[in-house]
């Protein structure tokens, strides 16, 4: 028999959902399920559950045609759960490793008709808070079970269905299921604790309570949070139809706890309800009242109490007001003892840039210009990319729009004839920076830059991410680099689109980069070329490395490590030429973070070409037969040619529990996959390259990751976002 139906129901949570499914799923017991329910939402989390359902038989994905609620979709999960013990999942939360071991052993051990488990808040910033379960059990209870009268206290644990494993038969004979609404967490789990004869309470952290930054319901303002009312209702009238009127008094009082969380929390009441929630509050004071008397907490908990009992709401507000305002003082004394004013240089240097920093103060109170758009790439590195691609489909389909490029100075030479620019640094770059309308980059723009009222910032990005980026780098700090992670939000928070490729990319760049910005999946504008171009143009790029029709050309395009920023992955050019032939060629092309490290051809033979300085590497796809790359975006792209890829992964292992990946390329590659390079070499000299399990691979990837590259998306990009239209 199935131990434990894990019921996992999933709205917006794509950014979130993989973690999640792969911690339970990661767990070593063997007797579990997962039913997933698609609670019809908008964006890849039902593809994501039918995904697993299709590779893993534990898991069963459920689409409903009409978004119904946390609640009922937890009900339907239920309805269709097997196991002795139902565990809530929320899909943006994950478990502990290995804490199913433990759950399984008490669960078999006691039988509880509940098992509360203990979890830690993981705040977006990779700070965990712990729960109350030592304060209010500092003894844990053990492997005993208890009913609600025997240990009151438990009631203090917090209310949500994630936190405790429930009996499946329980649940049936006592009628007990979520209602709809927020706060359902509410008149379940009270409800269950009055009802159950053997509550157990496991002292071991089991779920990472996900604090999200942002598309979290605690953080949406709204009439909505007033449900909260009718839950604690549910909750009462249980009380009354089990006869528990004995703990009444400590479910008045965490009733009353909770509605001051709710009132005191600015990101869920705003100012117009709060006098309209107080009302409510001391109506609820009233009606539920036991009538022997309850436990007023002391300070000023227990003065808050009273002036909801009194209805003086005034007297409330101004308590309140006073002490957000007393901790605003002693955040900002505490800033104050903290700074340490740097030593004054007067550089000429220095001095400059003060002046022209100025000067873009100075600029930005001036009007927006309505047709002014700028763009870079690479921290100014050149005209590339998927901004070069957006720029040129902008003079096409809105010439009205004047496009500007920055580039730093050692790179003016690389811009193609009558494209418009500014020399990063100068008095031209501070102003046209300040007064565009329009900012497209594939990288953030500097921290200098702020965002205006009506100016509009379109984040383009530069690949689809094998490794992990933004916040979470956090967890892998050798690969951090020593980030300014508020500072990276800050720029974040800038954001009006993000552009990506694919539906692997939005729900990556979701969690990474947690912020208020539309998405825009719409595919790669730099790649439309690779859809567009004829074999006329592929014939004129080879033909700029002496390829001829029968030669082979191969790419070797490794990426960077932040953690080993020397490190090159071993590579012979001159065994590897024996091995691809005599009618071969080999293209080399390191990573631009190397662009100030050139190095010349590791071997002076004709047939290999360092191709590192071309500033589109669109261009050398397009003349490649085959590309040989580790954890680069490169592949995603390169796959859009549907032509060989092969992953070239030698220090896989310690790259991804160093770097941290999203995506396991040596287990889902999009052709073959070498870890040596006597591996590697094998591959081109047995014909692997082209066999059937390397095509099967490849077209599985593309697939997944190519289906929106069809040579429109820089047009769909300037429609959105120059035009506003919203293209199909």
């Amino acid at each position: 028999m199935t131990l434990v139906s894990f019921v996992v129901p999933a709205f917006r949570v794509q950014g979130y959902l993989r973690e999640c499914l792969d911690s339970i799923l990661a767990q070593p017991v063997a007797d579990i399920e997962v039913i997933g329910v698609d609670d019809c939402s908008p964006d890849g989390s039902g593809d994501i559950l039918a995904e697993y359902a299709d590779r893993d038989d534990r898991v069963t994905a459920v689409r409903l045609d009409r978004n119904v609620g946390l609640g009922p979709a937890r009900n339907i999960g239920l309805d269709r759960a097997v196991g002795e013990y139902v565990w809530f999942v929320d899909g943006d939360d994950w478990l502990t490793a290995d804490c199913l071991v433990e759950v399984a052993a008490r669960l078999r051990e006691t039988r509880p008709d509940v098992l509360i488990v203990d979890h830690v808040r993981a705040h977006w910033d990779d700070t965990a808070t712990r729960s109350a379960m030592a304060e209010v059990f500092p003894v844990p209870p053990g492997p005993v079970t208890f009913r609600l009268a025997e240990r009151p206290e438990t009631v203090k644990l917090l209310h949500t269905a994630w936190n405790r494993l429930v009996r499946r038969q329980f649940l049936a004979d006592t009628g007990l299921r979520f209602a709809p609404g927020w706060y359902e967490d509410v008149s379940f789990s009270y409800p269950t604790l009055l009802a159950a004869d053997r509550i157990g309470v496991l002292d071991l952290v089991c779920v990472n309570y996900r604090q999200r930054r942002a598309g979290a319901i605690t953080r949406t303002r709204g009439e909505r949070h007033f449900d909260v009312f009718e839950q604690w209702h549910r909750v009462f009238r249980e009380l009354d139809r089990l006869g528990a009127e004995d703990l009444r008094p400590e479910i008045f009082e965490r009733m009353m706890w909770h509605y001051l969380v709710v009132l005191g929390n600015g990101d869920r009441i705003g100012p117009e309800l709060r006098p309209t929630f107080f009302a409510r509050v001391a109506i609820e004071h009233a009606r539920f009242r036991p009538a022997e008397g309850h436990r007023i907490p002391g300070g000023v908990a227990g003065l808050k109490h009273r002036l909801v009992a009194a209805g003086r709401w005034r007297t409330f507000s101004a308590l309140r007001t006073a002490s957000r305002a007393g901790e605003t003082v002693r955040r900002v004394a505490g800033g104050t003892r903290r700074r340490v004013l740097p030593p004054a240089r007067l550089g000429v240097r220095r001095a400059r840039d003060a002046v022209l920093r100025h000067y873009q103060r100075t600029e930005r109170r001036r009007p927006v210009e309505e047709n002014l758009a700028v763009y870079a790439a690479y921290w100014y590195r050149g005209y590339t990319c998927n901004p070069a691609a957006i720029y040129e489909a902008a003079r096409r389909l809105a010439p009205q729009i004047r496009g500007v490029w920055i580039v730093r100075r050692d790179r003016v030479h690389t811009l193609p004839e009558g494209v418009e620019y500014v020399v990063a640094g100068t008095a031209a770059y501070h102003r046209t920076l300040a007064r565009a309308r329009w900012l497209i980059n594939n990288v953030n723009f500097p921290d200098s830059v702020r965002k205006r009222p009506g100016t509009v910032h379109v984040q383009t990005h530069h690949g689809t991410p094998v490794k992990v980026m933004g916040l979470d780098q956090q967890r892998y700090p050798l690969g951090a680099g020593g980030m300014d992670f508020a500072g990276l939000l800050r720029r974040v928070d800038r954001w009006d689109f993000s552009v990506t490729s694919n539906s692997f990319s939005t729900q990556m760049w979701e969690r990474a980069y947690p912020a208020g910005y539309t998405t825009l999946e719409v595919g790669y504008p730099r790649n439309d070329r690779l859809v567009t171009s004829t074999a006329e143009d592929v014939l004129r790029l080879r033909a700029e490395f002496d390829a001829g029709l029968g030669e082979q050309v191969v790419l070797y395009a490794p990426t960077h490590r932040e953690h080993l920023p020397r490190y090159r992955p071993p590579f012979d050019p001159e065994r590897f030429l024996d091995a691809l032939g005599p009618a071969g060629l080999l293209l080399m092309r390191s990573h631009y973070f190397h662009d100030r490290d050139r190095r010349p051809p590791p071997v002076a033979r004709a047939r290999v070409l360092d191709v590192s300085i071309r500033p589109r590497v669109e261009e050398l796809y397009l003349a490649a037969d085959v590309l040989i790359t580790d954890y680069s975006s490169a592949m995603f792209d390169y796959a859009v040619l549907d032509r060989p890829i092969v992953i070239y992964a030698p220090d896989w292992d310690a790259y991804r529990l160093t770097r941290g990946v999203y995506l396991d390329i040596t287990a889902e590659p999009p052709g073959p996959v070498a870890r040596t390079f006597t591996e590697l070499l094998d591959v081109f000299r047995s014909g692997a390259l082209r066999s059937p399990d390397a095509e099967q691979a490849r077209a599985r990837f593309r697939e997944r990751f190519c289906a929106l590259e069809d040579g429109r998306a820089a047009e769909r990009v300037v429609r959105r976002v120059f035009l506003g239209e919203n293209p199909v």
